[in-house]
């Protein structure tokens, strides 16, 4: 019996999905929990798995389209099986208007002579090289990331999709030709190229707006001595190569220790109450291909740090490779986002509700200071902290950073 292949709900607060690549194509033999399509939800990009065995009959919704929770988007059945009552129940495809076809007779007869010229026709959009003559380059999302992906300029490719659209095959048989050497219009304004956003970054920009907006933020900027940090890292590495200990992974420990002896800050307002958590759920910043994701690290203050380290490893590399589940990124009640690896020095984070507070790591560089009236060199990183001001005072927040900066400077203290 043919079995129907739905958006699935991939995420808590997902209410729609994207097809951001099959991975099985018509025809395909498919067996239960196999990997069948790549979907863009409103938080990752994760694989949806094959629910029945047999033959993918019917593809409904293409590479780059998007469909509600639910809807029916493939069919997998026997490969001689009957499926028109199940195509049945799909939502009718949005219909297009066809060009008018020319009139043509088996015998033309010579048109009489007009009195005076017939005017021009006015000429229709055309479409060379996935170009409307308006400038606009039209490309699937597919083609436009493979073309990006492999530095391909999308105005050299002759589009074969309606409409001269670039799309999957049109790149493929690029990739197979000799690049020609690119041409430079001059005088004429830059062409263009419109790419559905992903369900991520519509998601971040919806989390943005209900973030920075509602909530209100206020900001604590701390200055942290990381010499005894590092020598501890150095140590535990010489000790044992193979536990592989970050600096990133001491800051989540000192942060989850920290939070629970500031309970205040490990909160969330909820409108007619405020959440206080019983344990430290870090979520960890982690940059992906369309955007970012926060892996969450369950009772960080009960862990130690090796555990603490594998667990962000194994969950970034789960987290880039689209293999995440929802309950693993979901629910933090604080968040630690650094950008130090990037050299970037300090900067602001935007709290991601309902948690409390974030912090913005910068990166950890040799920088003068004066210590006991001497002017020394140490290894310096500055920290700045988010706070919702309905949770956290900054005399509250400012507690929490003392703690936490001391915890860094004497890293012993995570060990008494």
């Amino acid at each position: 019996m043919a079995s129907k292949v739905i958006m699935p709900k991939l995420s808590p607060t997902m209410e729609e999905g994207q097809i951001a690549r099959w991975l099985k194509k018509e025809g395909d033999k498919v067996s239960m929990g196999e990997p069948l399509a790549e979907i863009d939800t409103d938080k990752a990009t994760m694989e949806m798995q094959a629910l029945a065995n047999g033959v993918l009959r019917k593809i409904l919704i293409n590479e780059g389209e998007s469909a509600p929770l639910g809807q029916l988007i493939a069919v997998i059945g026997e490969p001689d099986e009957d499926i028109a009552a199940v195509l049945s129940e799909a939502p009718a495809p949005e219909k297009k208007e066809p060009a008018p076809a020319p009139k043509t007779s088996a015998a033309p007869a010579p048109a009489p002579a007009p009195s005076r010229p017939a005017p021009a026709p006015e000429p229709a959009p055309v479409a060379t090289n996935g170009r409307q003559d308006s400038g606009r380059i039209i490309a699937s999302p597919l083609a436009a990331r493979m073309a990006a992906d492999s530095g391909l300029d999308l105005r050299s490719i002759q589009g074969s999709g309606p409409n001269g659209r670039i799309i999957k095959r049109d790149i493929e048989a690029a990739l197979t030709k000799p690049k020609p050497a690119a041409a430079v219009a001059v005088g004429t304004a830059s062409g263009y190229r419109d790419e559905p956003a992903t369900q991520i970054r519509q998601t971040i920009a919806k989390r943005l707006v209900t973030s920075i907006g509602p909530v209100p933020h206020f900001f604590l900027t701390v200055d942290i001595e990381m010499d005894r940090a590092a020598e501890m890292r150095e140590s535990i590495k010489a000790l044992d190569p193979d536990l592989k200990i970050s600096i990133n992974d001491i800051i989540i420990k000192c942060a989850a220790v920290a939070l629970l002896r500031h309970p205040q800050v490990n909160a969330s307002f909820q409108e007619k109450f405020i959440r206080y958590y019983e344990h430290a759920d870090i979520g960890v910043a982690v940059a992906i291909e369309d955007g970012l994701i926060t892996p969450v690290i369950r009772a960080a203050d009960q862990k130690s740090l090796s555990q603490i380290a594998a667990e962000v490893r194994e969950l970034a590399d789960r987290a880039r490779s689209k293999k995440l589940k929802p309950e693993e990124y979901t629910g933090a009640t604080f968040s630690v986002s650094n950008l130090g690896m990037f050299g970037i020095d300090e900067f602001t984070a935007v709290i991601n509700p309902p948690e409390g507070a974030i912090l913005a790591i910068g990166a950890m560089t040799p920088k003068p200071v004066v210590r006991d009236n001497q002017v020394v060199v140490k290894q310096m990183m500055r920290v700045t902290m988010s706070c919702d001001h309905r949770v956290i005072d900054g005399a509250t927040g400012a507690k929490f950073l003392q703690t936490f900066k001391k915890m860094l400077e004497n890293p012993l203290y995570l060990v008494v």
